[in-house]
């Protein structure tokens, strides 16, 4: 049997619990048993992963039933992080649950128990932007410039935000720390100072260039390699080329979505082309070629039309698509067939058709005939 205590009652909840009874629960006593509230007590260490392990499983609603049915036993002995062996750290059920203890100060846990803000280097703002290219830029690959409005180091004063010759001075209200501490009922709250906006530094003599914010909006231009093949919706991040950081942090990147704009001619199905091409009646019976267009400028191609071809069939031209993505040879350019039908005709054509109309007719009877005879012969 399982020496296992039971979930619900770690969490001292009933079965019938909702999700934000549950998460209420846990949260309580997270903060009452979290060991930097309980320094040197081993026990209150277990009951705080106990209780992270409860809420593992009652959060999640398909662990949540699993457990109803199955107790322990059905859990495969795991409640926590991978489904494997519960949680291995403290850290692992920080990373996992500290986002519910958002809005005390901002900062989930660190900011109750005094692990984050401050005037630490932060990386800067990531950027997005989304770029369109022709479908003829994927076949072949190309490069794109695009200019990038974002906030970067203010040459002037290094970044400081202090008028040159001039250095900051430390903030009054938090000492130069950037954090301060509230009591917040049984608990401590650190957040970010409000007075110098957790940097520490109060600019007396701001710079003339960047008004003491100690960055500048720049717009610079970056060039992008487009490779032959790029896919609807690839994402390409270029390192460091985003907005730059607070307090020496580095710089956040530059994600670029790329969108393929719509085409006159071409559909794309993966690395193959999809083309229309209209046809005479005639053609489809008796068979035949036609010239398509392909996708590189000028150039065309030429189609053989299999005798019978019917309205909607796809014939295929191999090789004249797109590169594939991972460079193995390129896609299929496809022709959808539709039948041309004349609005007016000569008088020869209106005798020919009629003529022609017929003898399908007569076709049309034998095979009608011939489809009834077969169907009595089979009745005896």
């Amino acid at each position: 049997m399982s020496t296992k205590r039971d979930f619900y009652e770690i969490l001292g909840v009933q079965k019938t619990a909702t999700e934000v009874e549950i998460k209420s629960a846990y949260r309580k006593i997270a903060l009452k048993y979290h060991p930097d509230r309980n320094k040197d007590n081993p026990e209150a260490e277990k009951k705080f992963k106990e209780a992270a392990e409860a809420y593992a499983v009652l959060s999640d609603p398909g662990k949540r039933k699993t457990y109803d049915q199955f107790g322990h036993a059905g859990l495969g002995g795991a409640a926590g992080m991978g489904g494997g062996q519960g949680f291995g750290s403290m850290e692992d059920i920080l990373n996992a649950f500290g986002d519910i203890f958002s809005g005390f100060g901002g900062g989930g846990f660190e900011s109750i128990f005094g692990g984050g803000g401050g005037n630490r280097p932060q990386r800067g703002a990531s950027l997005r932007v989304d770029l369109q290219i022709d479908l003829e830029d994927v076949l072949k690959g190309t490069q794109k410039t695009i200019e990038i409005a974002r906030l970067d180091q203010c040459e002037t004063c290094g970044g400081s935000g202090a008028k040159p010759g001039t250095q900051p001075d430390t903030c009054g209200t938090c000492g130069g720390h950037g954090e301060i501490s509230l009591n917040q009922g049984f608990f401590h709250v650190r957040q970010a100072c409000p007075s110098c906006r957790g940097t520490g530094k109060m600019i007396t003599h701001p710079c003339a260039t960047c008004r003491g914010a100690g960055k500048v909006r720049k717009r610079d231009p970056i060039t992008l390699t487009i490779p032959p093949g790029i896919e609807e919706g690839h994402v390409e991040r270029l390192p460091g080329k985003g907005e730059s950081g607070e307090n020496g942090g580095p710089p956040g990147d530059l994600v670029v979505v790329i969108h393929l704009k719509e085409h006159e001619i071409f559909h794309r199905r993966g690395a193959d082309l999809l083309i229309d091409l209209r046809i005479r009646y005639s053609q489809a019976a008796l068979g035949g070629s036609a010239e398509v267009p392909t996708l590189e400028e000028e150039k065309t191609a030429r189609i053989k039309i299999p005798k019978g071809t019917q309205p909607g069939e796809i014939l295929r031209l191999r090789g004249q698509g797109l590169p594939r993505p991972d460079g193995r040879g390129k896609g299929n350019l496809l022709v959808r067939i539709s039948i041309q039908v004349p609005k007016k005709l000569t008088a020869k054509q209106e005798e020919l058709l009629h003529e022609l109309d017929k003898i399908e007719e007569k076709q049309g009877k034998k095979e009608q005939h011939k489809g009834l005879f077969s169907k009595i012969r089979d009745i005896f």
